[in-house]
């Protein structure tokens, strides 16, 4: 896979991604947006929202800290994403948590068109039907084959499908790409599956083919925090020098770094 290639279509393109999401993980996300060479929005109100998709890129929707009317802000800007046709992204954060999330996230999947449903093992089964309990947003063990469960939902839903964990599962119901980049450092600090969420929506934003998209965007975030993490003291330290490597990740890095296999 062409991973430089792909992050430096996002530095050439600056493309805007626009972004309903998590309030307590949100200027994170737009700084990882920011630092990976795209432009991020942060507009939430329904009076505007329909506007700011149709001149955005990519759409990234994150339930983290839904309410009702939140989720209705959510469907009006995805309604005006699927109009132009770019692509929408889902963080289905905390799924399987409580009755309210569950209802939400099928509501949204089946309301609007979802391009990309990003979570972890247990989140992304409890969208699939599996009967899961996730610990607030922290996964719990899922007893399937999680490659199965991610392939069977992209069918379903035709979409690309991302399960985010010590080894990235992405597929779109045919390709599967496994992301093995990462470090434990990335569970020390809140806010790396939401800032997961945002950097995917920003390959998705100059890529088509969203599951090469989604795989890329993950293999250079997580390159860059193998690389914080070389040189941080704890948790403080890796997240001041994450922004740092993201934004100064190179080629030869990558090339180096890399470790995606694909499988059928």
């Amino acid at each position: 896979m062409e991973v430089y290639k792909l992050l430096e279509r996002v530095r050439a393109q600056k493309p805007l991604v626009h972004h309903l999401t998590n309030w307590v993980t949100i200027y994170d996300c737009a700084n990882v947006v920011k630092v990976f060479g795209a432009s991020p929005v942060m507009a939430h109100a329904k009076e505007e929202v329909e506007e700011m998709a149709g001149i955005a890129s990519a759409l990234v929707l994150n339930i983290g800290t839904l309410t009702p009317d939140f989720i209705e802000s959510m469907k009006l800007a995805a309604k005006s994403a699927n109009k132009k046709n770019i692509p929408v992204v889902l963080d289905v954060c905390g799924a399987g948590a409580t009755k309210l999330r569950d209802e939400k996230c099928l509501e949204l999947l089946n309301t609007v068109r979802i391009d990309v449903i990003k979570g972890n093992s247990s989140e992304v089964a409890r969208v699939a039907g599996e009967n899961v309990k996730t610990k607030g947003v922290d996964a719990v063990q899922v007893e399937k084959d999680l490659i199965t469960v991610a392939k069977s939902l992209a069918a379903k839903r035709r979409c690309t499908v991302v399960i985010t964990g010590k080894e990235d599962i992405v597929t779109d119901g045919s390709n599967v790409y496994l992301v093995k980049n990462g470090h434990e450092m990335m569970s020390k600090i809140v806010g790396t599956g939401c800032m997961a969420a945002s950097v995917i929506g920003t390959f998705a934003a100059v890529e088509n083919d969203l599951a090469k998209a989604a795989a890329a965007g993950l293999c250079c975030y997580e390159i860059a925090a193998e690389l914080a993490a070389k040189d941080s003291k704890g948790a403080g330290t890796f997240k001041e020098k994450f922004f740092d490597c993201i934004h100064n990740l190179n080629g030869e890095q990558i090339e180096k770094m890399e470790r995606i296999t694909k499988c059928s």
